[in-house]
């Protein structure tokens, strides 16, 4: 067996540890956001909130261990000392982490969101169904301006969902750090 599938000898406990603590938070976050503005029940929409969160995240580790083989040297010892130590050897890292950070927002606001819609298309939670018949114009165009506003209506409800559990990490990796300061 070759080195690159064999176990590895450390695991990163606290990492692990806090990605399970972020996806309570955001699960029940988002979930609360989707219950009070899309008008889910509260079960479907912490189901909704579940599938968001662990797809997103699958898909985050997923690019995350794809691209870091192709890292150089410097950037992969300065992943490894902030996951294990939480320190970076350079102080510039932290700009990039910052500007990463915002790609990381945007990135999974995006997967949420079509994520989010596909689960309304095929299970078909997006409310009434429509006659198939229609017979004038105008209701057509009622029928297309409903279904506009249903589609901001869920950017909206999914990028205030996203921005407010991204908030909650950031405020407790915040306190993390300043704890881990203190000592």
């Amino acid at each position: 067996m070759s080195d690159e599938l064999s176990i590895p000898r450390i695991l990163p406990i606290g990492a692990i540890l806090f990605e399970t603590l972020f996806l309570l938070i955001a699960i029940s976050l988002e979930g609360y956001i989707l219950n009070r503005s899309l008008k889910f029940d509260k079960k479907t929409s912490i189901f909704y909130a579940i599938a968001m969160n662990v797809f997103s995240s699958v898909i985050g580790w997923n690019v995350f261990f794809l691209i870091e083989p192709i890292l150089s040297l410097p950037i992969k010892s300065e992943l490894i000392s902030y996951v294990f130590f939480n320190t970076f050897k350079n102080p510039r890292t932290q700009n990039y982490i910052i500007l990463t950070g915002f790609m990381i927002f945007f990135a999974t606001f995006l997967v949420k969101f079509i994520f989010l819609k596909l689960l309304i298309i095929t299970l078909d939670e997006s409310g009434k169904k429509e006659e198939v018949t229609e017979t004038s114009q105008r209701q057509k165009i009622l029928r297309n301006e409903k279904l506009k506003l249903k589609n901001n209506n869920l950017i909206t409800t999914t990028l205030i969902a996203n921005s407010l559990s991204y908030t909650a990490i950031t405020v407790i990796l915040i306190i993390r750090n300043l704890a881990i300061g203190i000592k």
